[in-house]
């Protein structure tokens, strides 16, 4: 079963736990958003439902209506915000942050305006919920030099660091780990993509890949020759491995083998999840860095540069697969305020003698 299939029948399994209408807004959405983003919300959507009924409502999760849709107001939403940061779901005590509240009300916005353009509620009162405000910090994102000395060690013979069970597996993973950060680093792609990738999508004669957006738009990227030299190493070793199997007489679908359709895959040939490469990238990074760099850091160290490069941000919007522009602008604030430096400096209303 691939990636979308799980989270397919992951999310329904959810929403068979919620009232009956809400499964009208999952089919209503699924034209014009991707299977992970609908897992999302029904993640959000039971804690939502959990508290409505446990707080707000009084009454059993499925007997919850549409009429009971109505009867919420702006601040049951404002005090459900005030309940994520400090609660209880499943016997774990969680806190959820300024972060994880905005997602949670992005969701419920999302939630409570289908219904409302469906003609189903009267009134849509999520909309009069301000977003929380989060802490804008710096960018946490890989200087030029760690750039270049993270791939140095994915691509070193003998690397220092590591405990032996590591090297080993460094030794047999090496170049598709290079071929993944290189990816990263050199097209902000989001992890979720990354993992989603198939070797049909990669396209060497225009140095471009397909891409299944956030939202489940197509998109088509470009890379440059140093990315397509990584990823034609690391697809020819996977081409080799996959024949020496083959000659032993393995029979890769029957094993459950993804190595003819996914382009990233685990030593056992499946492809490769999340949580690999999220502890992969930790793994190399803690190498060359004290920052805690995740797959979001590289794709904002490539943002960053292709930033300062292009001074363009819909262009960077554009290449990022943020819908709107006003995404990028609030995570490259201060790269926007040392452009608008330098370009006051540019300004000389005499000349010098």
């Amino acid at each position: 079963m691939d990636r979308d299939a799980k989270n397919i029948e992951r999310q329904k399994e959810i929403v068979s736990q919620l009232p009956r209408f809400v499964n009208e807004f999952f089919i209503g959405i699924s034209l014009k958003t991707s299977a992970l983003t609908r897992l999302n919300y029904a993640y959000d959507l039971r804690i939502f439902f959990d508290y409505l009924a446990r707080v707000t409502l009084k009454k059993d999760v499925l007997s919850i209506g549409l009429k009971d849709l109505e009867a919420i107001d702006a601040f049951d939403i404002e005090l459900f915000l005030d309940y994520l940061s400090n609660y209880v779901f499943n016997g774990k005590q969680i806190r959820a942050a300024a972060a994880g509240k905005e997602r949670k009300l992005s969701t419920i916005r999302s939630f409570f305006k289908y219904y409302f353009k469906k003609d189903k509620i009267d009134k849509n009162v999520a909309t009069k919920v301000d977003m929380p405000k989060t802490n804008d910090k710096g960018i946490v994102k890989l200087e030029p030099n760690e750039v270049a000395n993270l791939l140095d060690k994915i691509d070193s013979d003998n690397i220092n660091g590591l405990s032996n069970k590591q090297k080993r597996f460094h030794d047999k993973l090496k170049i598709r780990d290079s071929a993944i950060v290189t990816l990263f680093l050199g097209t902000g792609i989001r992890i979720s993509e990354l993992v989603g990738l198939n070797v049909e999508d990669i396209h060497f004669e225009s140095n471009s890949f397909s891409v299944t957006r956030k939202g489940g738009d197509k998109s088509l990227l470009y890379f440059s020759d140093e990315i397509g030299s990584a990823l034609k190493r690391y697809l020819n070793d996977l081409k080799r491995e996959i024949e020496e199997e083959t000659s032993l007489g393995l029979k890769l679908i029957e094993y459950g083998y993804d190595k003819k359709y996914a382009l990233f895959v685990s030593l056992l040939g499946t492809r490769i999840t999340v949580r690999t490469v999220e502890y992969m990238v930790k793994k190399y990074s803690s190498l060359v860095t004290v920052k805690k760099i995740t797959p979001h850091k590289l794709r904002s160290t490539f943002g960053t540069e292709l930033y300062k490069n292009t001074q363009d941000i819909y262009v960077v919007a554009d290449v990022l697969g943020h819908k709107d522009v006003n995404t990028t602008k609030k995570h490259y604030a201060a790269i926007s305020d040392e452009i608008r430096k330098n370009a006051a400096r540019t300004v000389r209303l005499r000349d010098e003698d």
